[in-house]
């Protein structure tokens, strides 16, 4: 009677772990699939606005820059549209990326500016980081990127940065 017992256990035991392998994959998916649909903010186009966003310029490369610089760049825009041009969200792609935009409407055959700064501490080579704009431009969502090769400072190892020359 004790082997039937023993076994029964055995039994329960290996299908308790392959139910908690089981939930434990379905929630890491679920998991994944909400984190990738956070990180790629979709584009609405709205067909009834009669506002368009257009960019003169949608890249910009800096070149090469030393780790610590921090650059920036002006990216130039005009609503060629007949609507006004309301700018409701500028996104990064990391914290190492700030903006600054315009919270006012934009006028049809206005023009307005977004301002990125880019912080490349802690960063080594190459680096392309998308800004996504959200308005309510017929045109939907746009994207524009600043893209740079981040050298090592010279002094220092991999990852670290050099300590400063005037301790406090």
């Amino acid at each position: 009677m004790k082997l039937k017992v023993h076994e029964h256990n055995n039994i329960i035991t290996k299908m308790s772990k392959k139910i908690a392998l089981v939930f434990g994959l379905a929630l890491a998916s679920l998991t994944l699939v909400h984190a990738q649909n956070e990180k790629a903010p979709t584009t609405v186009m709205n067909p009834t606005s009669k506002s368009k966003l257009e960019f003169s310029e949608t890249s910009h490369d800096f070149g090469e820059i030393i780790q610590g610089d921090k650059v920036s760049y002006v990216f130039k825009f005009k609503n060629t549209g007949s609507e006004p041009l309301v700018l409701s969200n500028v996104m990064t792609t990391c914290g190492c990326t700030a903006t600054s935009w315009p919270r006012q409407p934009i006028p049809p055959n206005g023009s307005g500016e977004i301002a990125a700064t880019f912080n490349s501490a802690g960063k080594m080579g190459k680096q392309n980081k998308y800004i996504t704009v959200v308005s309510n431009a017929s045109n939907g969502n746009q994207r524009v990127n600043i893209i740079c090769y981040v050298k090592q400072k010279i002094g220092t190892t991999p990852g670290k940065e050099m300590p400063s020359a005037n301790p406090k």
